[in-house]
C-alpha cells in the first residue's frame, strides 16, 4: 500500500507544478475578439468600459498565446518582471482594457519568454498585421449569418492567409473569435490540432458596432 501510496504522488506530481518553463513552447495563437458581441455576452453585466456607448470597438486583441501541438502553456515561470500599470493600461486601445492585458500577461505572455516591454510590443505587431475587414463595421443592426462567412471575410483581406492558418469560435449562438496561427517570429503558419476548431453554424449572431 505504501508504495503505492507513493507512485501515485510521484505520479501526480507534474499537476501541482506552478507552470511551464516559459520559452518551451511551439507557436502562437492570435484570437480577435468581436467586441459587440463580447459585451453582449458579458461585458455588458460586468458594466465593462469597453462596452460603453462612447467608444466603438470592432475586432479587439483578445490575446497573443503561446501554444503547442498538443496543449498549451500557461501561468509560466518567468525571470521577467510583471507590467506596470502604464503598460498594461497602454493596451486598452487596442484590447479594451488594462485589465485584461494585465491577465493576458499573467496567464500567457509569461509563457512566451519575452519581457512584458516585448510581450506586449509583439501583440501589437501581431494585430496590426492582420487586416480586419470593414464591411463589419458597417453593420447597423444585428444579423446572422454562417461563421464561414467571417472566416471568409478574413481570408479575403489577408492574401498570406489560409484555411487552416485560421479559426473561428462561437459562444452562445454567436460570432466570438477569430484565431490566427503565426510562427514565433509572427508569420502565419497552419495551426495545430489543438488550436483548429471552427464553428460550424450557420445562423450566428453578429451584433454591430455601437
Amino acid at each position: 500500500m505504501r508504495i503505492l501510496l507513493i507512485g501515485l504522488l510521484i505520479w501526480a506530481a507534474p499537476l501541482w507544478a506552478e507552470g511551464e518553463r516559459a520559452g518551451d513552447f511551439d507557436y502562437y495563437v492570435l484570437s480577435l475578439s468581436w467586441s459587440p458581441n463580447w459585451c453582449a455576452l458579458e461585458g455588458d453585466a460586468r458594466d465593462a468600459d469597453q462596452c460603453d456607448d462612447r467608444h466603438d470597438y470592432g475586432w479587439t486583441l483578445h490575446g497573443l498565446w503561446p501554444q503547442n501541438d498538443h496543449g498549451w502553456p500557461s501561468y509560466c515561470r518567468t525571470p521577467h518582471r510583471d507590467p506596470s500599470r502604464s503598460q498594461t493600461n497602454a493596451m486598452a486601445d487596442i484590447m479594451g482594457s488594462g485589465g485584461l492585458a494585465w491577465h493576458q500577461w499573467k496567464k500567457h505572455g509569461r509563457c512566451s519568454g519575452l519581457s512584458a516591454e516585448q510581450y506586449f510590443a509583439a501583440s501589437r505587431r501581431a494585430y496590426s498585421a492582420i487586416n480586419r475587414p470593414d464591411v463589419f463595421r458597417k453593420l447597423t443592426a444585428p444579423v446572422k449569418l454562417p461563421a464561414s462567412v467571417v472566416e471568409e471575410a478574413f481570408l479575403q483581406e489577408n492574401s498570406n492567409l489560409s484555411g487552416n492558418m485560421i479559426t473561428v469560435t462561437c459562444k452562445k449562438r454567436r460570432i466570438q473569435e477569430i484565431r490566427v496561427c503565426l510562427s514565433k517570429d509572427l508569420t502565419p503558419r497552419i495551426c495545430g490540432n489543438g488550436a483548429f476548431s471552427d464553428c460550424a453554424l450557420t445562423d450566428a449572431l453578429f451584433d454591430p458596432v455601437r
